[in-house]
């Protein structure tokens, strides 16, 4: 079998739908779009909630409070494994330093540490969070954990 003899399969492929091209097509006169009016026009199209110009539900009903969450930054993940695996030349870590080695991307630079993983090596590690078993390995291993 090569190439250039597959085949499809059975039903695989459909016929294009000729839309407008006469009645006898079945999909002629209005070309599947119903009557007269917005929706038959090209580009015609109501957005989600409009109720024909009466009051939307979503204005009738009352909005209170506010809510954190839409504007909540969730930090970005690093493990103390992936540190230690970083080149031995490497003694001082933050996030540029980080985006520079290929871990996160270069706008990120809200930073966690996660305790997954070993590390044997000092590394002067910066960061807005550590969790409590990663700044334990990274002081047991002789480095430190900044908070910035």
């Amino acid at each position: 079998m090569k190439l250039h003899e597959l085949k499809n399969v059975e039903g695989a492929v459909h016929r294009r739908k000729r839309v407008g091209c006469g009645e006898g097509g079945g999909h002629g006169k209005t070309s599947g779009r119903g009557g007269k009016g917005q929706t038959a026009r090209s580009g015609g199209s109501i957005r989600p909630g409009f109720e024909g110009g009466q009051m939307p539900l979503y204005r009738k009903l009352p909005h209170r409070g506010f809510n954190q969450a839409a504007f909540r930054v969730e930090p970005v993940v690093v493990n103390v494994g992936d540190l230690a695996a970083l080149d031995s030349g490497v003694t001082e870590i933050n996030a540029q330093v980080l985006s520079d080695h290929g871990l996160i991307r270069k706008d990120e630079t809200f930073l966690k540490v996660l305790g997954t993983g070993e590390i044997s090596r000092a590394l002067k590690v910066t960061a807005a969070k550590f969790s409590a078993s990663a700044k334990a390995k990274i002081e047991a291993a002789g480095g430190q954990a900044i908070v910035a």
